[in-house]
């Protein structure tokens, strides 16, 4: 670095490692990239969205849209049960969205056209085709996720928090590349998530399982506890007043830099959110002690820090990258997965009414795509982009509805056929951000943030 930013970032280095490691290497780099400028710049408004994601794409016979009347070929394994709406029924794995789905709309009709995971993650997280611009997703991404644009048009609600932050796990040992849907594509990576990534730990049966779920990318190192960093930080504001405060704008945009990081880790507010140690034991218990339930914890605590966009990966059945990809087993899958998930869901959403978050709060079940309408020879069903359901939940919109339908058969839209476009499009709207606009980049790119794409007029 030439200039004064050598001399600064050799200054930074060393009060990082007095601060004991507070920086950690799975930080992102949007906290390092925005090191010369001031970036306490808090959202319009305080709405935020979480993205509940049914990761390898969940059934929507054997959730949200069951066909009772249909061939057994078609119908599967499990019956439909009565929800609090009248008229309205679900699939019997999921008794608690049964009984609040006055709280939901329930979207029955959206469909796209690529039945490949990677494809259907891009047009559901982008709102954007990548065959259309010639991109493959296993590589890159044509267009940035609406986590990343949100990070660039809204930023936190709470300064020193991240604005996008994606609660997972690696699919695979090799696998965070199966993330690229979710990150900034050509915004540069000053705009990818906060991604808290979990390995899975335990025998390998059930990594769905696990309940020891903690941030440990965010913990102090070695023996250090929050309160160590607090001292120290408190020493070295006491050693340098003259230094930071006769600093260049280099060094103070570094000063900046290390005080966000700091934060995140430490910070009563920042870091805080991250520890669910510091959740109610009560609380932890309502969501369920899995990875389903405690993610889905997180992603509030987060929201209610200060985040404006989570994205929680539900691990379906956990086992090795499949999660709700059930190609096999699809009973038995069924049965393991979605139990955890109901809770995780149902209770996310009872929390947040509680709170009096359920207005700022917009949050979306869905995953990349339906599944085939026919049961396999393997007793599961395969990749279907012919019609797959959404859930909504929260944000100043009507819920209690159904919006749309699919065929008896479960194959195609009846009615009212929506596009994942439309779906980003209502996340959008209810940040407060015009899903028709064309923001220019930081480099000084443009292009709109939807091509196509309408809010959903049922919701308002």
């Amino acid at each position: 670095m030439p200039g004064t930013g050598c001399g600064s970032y050799r200054r930074s280095f060393g009060r990082r490692a007095f601060l004991g490691g507070a920086v950690g290497a799975a930080l992102p780099l949007w906290f390092e990239m925005d090191a010369s400028a001031n970036n306490t710049t808090s959202g319009v408004n305080n709405t935020a969205v979480i993205q509940y994601w049914l990761n390898g794409a969940a059934s929507h016979f054997e959730t949200y849209d069951p066909k009772p009347d249909a061939p057994s070929g078609i119908r599967g394994p499990f019956d439909p049960i009565a929800t609090n709406l009248p008229g309205v029924q679900i699939c019997e794995s999921l008794p608690r969205h049964a009984r609040m789905m006055d709280k939901f709309t329930l979207i029955r009709s959206v469909h796209h056209d690529n039945n490949d995971h990677q494809h259907g993650m891009h047009w559901c997280r982008t709102g954007h085709d990548a065959k259309a611009n010639g991109v493959s997703p296993f590589k890159k991404s044509s267009h940035p996720s609406s986590g990343s644009l949100v990070s660039l048009l809204r930023g936190p609600n709470q300064a020193g928090m991240p604005p996008y932050v994606l609660i997972g796990y690696p699919l695979d040992d090799q696998g965070v590349h199966r993330f690229y849907p979710h990150r900034s594509a050509y915004l540069g990576v000053k705009y990818n998530p906060l991604e808290i990534l979990k390995k899975r730990t335990g025998d390998g049966k059930d990594p769905g399982q696990d309940n020891d779920f903690r941030v440990r990318s965010l913990d102090p190192i070695g023996d250090l506890t929050r309160a160590d960093l607090q001292e120290r930080s408190n020493l070295l504001a006491r050693l340098e007043p003259e230094r930071i405060a006769s600093a260049s704008g280099t060094a103070r945009a570094w000063e900046h830099f290390h005080q966000s990081a700091f934060n995140l880790v430490a910070g009563e507010r920042t870091g805080a959110a991250f520890d669910l140690e510091q959740e109610d034991p009560q609380t932890r218990l309502r969501y369920g002690h899995n990875r389903s339930g405690q993610t889905a914890l997180l992603a509030r605590r987060l929201v209610e820090a200060g985040v404006t966009f989570v994205t929680v990966i539900d691990p379906g059945v956990g086992l090795s990258s499949s999660g709700w990809d059930l190609h096999t087993k699809l009973e038995w899958g069924t049965k393991t997965a979605s139990p955890r998930m109901d809770q995780a869901v149902t209770t996310l959403v009872q929390d947040l009414h509680e709170r009096g978050l359920d207005k700022n709060v917009l949050v979306v079940i869905w995953g990349e795509f339906g599944r085939t309408p026919t049961i396999n020879n393997k007793a599961g069903r395969d990749h279907w982009a012919g019609v797959q359901s959404v859930l909504l939940a929260g944000g100043d919109y009507r819920h209690g509805q159904v919006i749309g339908s699919s065929t008896p058969k479960g194959e195609v839209p009846q009615d009212r056929p929506l596009w994942p476009y439309d779906v980003v499009a209502t996340m959008y709207h209810h940040l407060g951000i015009d899903p028709h606009q064309t923001p220019v980049t930081p480099a000084g790119r443009t292009k709109p943030l939807l091509e196509k794409g309408e809010v959903i007029r049922e919701l308002l």
